[in-house]
């Protein structure tokens, strides 16, 4: 490691959701949809690549515009590129693949899988076709959504679709099913009745002739799709499919109903009898060491991602939200342990990802890495842009900090190595009307999410009737010193004198008060830097 590096790992302006990280060759390679910073629906820029050498996961570098949405031959209808994955095919060139959607996800759901193809694994990529049959007839079974694609020894599967529960808890034949379903997915209720009588939901395979375009193998389940009773019941396959092959073991990653956690199931077969392993990670840490929904220590809503052994070790890859939406989403990265029975525990979210070991406790951080962020009624969202406040990391022009904290308010670091540390501070402003942040798109709730939308707004809490913050190294223990704040609307930083035994610790910083402040930075002394 040449230099440090923490989540999220690109540049701070940079939003990369639903990565697939590839090694090809001595370089790992990150292919994914792109969000706009404060974007007011999903995936609004062209696809962009970045790459690093395997063993120096700190220097990523920009590859440039990879694939431009109006190189799709049915833009701007839809204009919108979903999430891709690349591979390496039997000819030795590299072929993305992705599907199409418009504004709010509209027509997701009933477009076909696309492909194009570079020389480079960095591209720029041409666009080369649809999956089609062999008559041409473009491929449509099932819901072509979210495709990942790997070359198993020469042979080409391609893993897609999206899961909802409405056929297993309804039935088929209830009116509102097929109401939802025809206006989702664009297909008739014959269709969906008599050309799909496994359903149209649930995650897909088949595979490809080495055109990378032609269907060799018919597209099949390749889970049972009703779960109940099976590993899958508390953890069923939503969307964001990926495939990995590790020590001869087949790992289907996929984003789960619960809709903030990376999951994965096993197989020694590419096509069936996979098992639900566990979860990977969850961007509101909901699930580890027991934590419950209701305390997430994040925003939580969509996330995809996956595994990637890089230099002999393994990391998981996903995205955390930002700017109060779904639309804003950012790459991290935490390592991972396999186990020798290729188990995967769930792990921690961190503010050192990559990096290798935590992060050096002196100097100064951005605020906005922060892996905790909570005042303990932040939301799920789903599809969402809230409009009501609460602490969230966004932007105003080329400044990114965290916003909208309030009374309660805990912004955590996970870890700091600090050495004879006598100072923790931050750069903090008064959140008033000139420096706030005013989205200036569509507010939208998704249904999933109006009830918690509706519960947060209301809150009522009583506050301190000073401005101050407490400092702590541990989530449950005694704060370790306090900042008292002065009214400012400058950024100013304030810090106070601590007195802490060296050693690894997460840092975190509380808030109270009947104000609303913003943090532009964090940082940390000590005696050396002092005297």
């Amino acid at each position: 490691m040449i230099k440090q590096v923490y989540n999220p790992f690109l540049p701070l302006n940079e939003y990369i959701p639903d990565g697939e990280p590839h090694v090809f060759g001595d370089r790992v390679y990150l292919y994914g949809s792109h969000d706009l910073e404060g974007g007011y629906t999903f995936c609004m820029q062209d696809y962009v690549v970045y790459s690093a050498p395997v063993d120096d996961l700190s220097n990523w570098r920009f590859e440039g515009v990879s694939y431009r949405a109006d190189q799709d031959p049915d833009y701007p209808n839809p204009r919108f590129m979903y999430a891709p994955d690349c591979v390496r095919g039997n000819d030795g060139r590299y072929y993305l693949f992705y599907c199409m959607g418009g504004d709010y996800g509209y027509g997701g759901y009933s477009g076909a899988i696309k492909v194009a193809v570079s020389g480079s694994p960095a591209g720029p990529f041409e666009y080369h076709g649809t999956v089609h049959y062999k008559d041409g007839t473009v491929m449509m079974k099932y819901v072509c959504f979210d495709p990942a694609v790997i070359n198993d020894d020469g042979v080409i599967r391609v893993y897609y679709g999206t899961q909802y529960a409405y056929e297993e808890d309804l039935g088929i034949d209830d009116p509102k099913v097929m109401e939802i379903e025809t206006g989702m997915f664009g297909r008739t209720e014959e269709e969906i009745k008599s050309y799909y009588p496994d359903s149209i939901n649930g995650p897909i395979m088949l595979t490809l002739e080495d055109d990378m375009l032609t269907v060799k193998e018919e597209p099949k389940h390749i889970i049972p799709y009703r779960v109940k009773g099976t590993t899958f019941e508390g953890h069923p396959f939503f969307e964001g499919s990926s495939i990995r092959k590790f020590n001869g073991m087949y790992y289907f990653i996929y984003s789960s109903w619960q809709n903030h956690e990376l999951c994965y199931a096993t197989s020694k077969f590419p096509d069936r009898d996979f098992v639900f392993g566990g979860t990977i990670v969850s961007n509101g840490d909901v699930g580890y060491n027991g934590r419950p929904e209701e305390e997430r220590l994040n925003m939580t809503g969509t996330t995809h991602g996956s595994v990637e052994n890089i230099n002999g070790e393994y990391y998981v890859f996903f995205h955390r939200l930002t700017h109060k939406s779904d639309y804003s989403r950012q790459a991290c990265a935490q390592k991972i342990v396999m186990k020798e029975d290729g188990s995967i525990d769930q792990v921690e979210y961190t503010s050192c990802g990559l990096n290798g070991g935590p992060l050096e406790g002196v100097g100064s951080y951005p605020a906005v890495i922060c892996c905790n962020l909570t005042n303990g009624y932040v939301p799920h969202g789903c599809n969402t842009v809230y409009g009501y406040s609460f602490p969230n990391v966004t932007n105003k022009g080329d400044e990114r900090f965290i916003s909208e904290i309030d009374e309660g308010t805990l912004i955590g670091y996970k870890y700091f190595d600090m050495k004879s540390i006598s100072e923790i501070g931050v750069n903090l402003r008064f959140l008033n009307d000139d420096n706030a942040v005013v989205f200036d798109g569509p507010i939208r709730i998704d249904e999933r999410s109006a009830r918690d939308s509706e519960r947060l707004a209301n809150r009522v809490v009583k506050t301190a009737d000073t401005n101050y913050i407490e400092v702590f190294t541990s989530m449950d223990g005694d704060p370790v010193g306090r900042i008292d704040l002065q009214t400012c609307y400058e950024w100013t930083r304030f810090s106070c004198s601590v007195s802490i035994r060296d050693g690894v610790y997460p840092l975190f910083f509380r808030f109270h008060g009947p104000d609303k402040v913003q943090i532009r930075d964090i940082f940390m002394n000590n005696l050396e830097d002092l005297g």
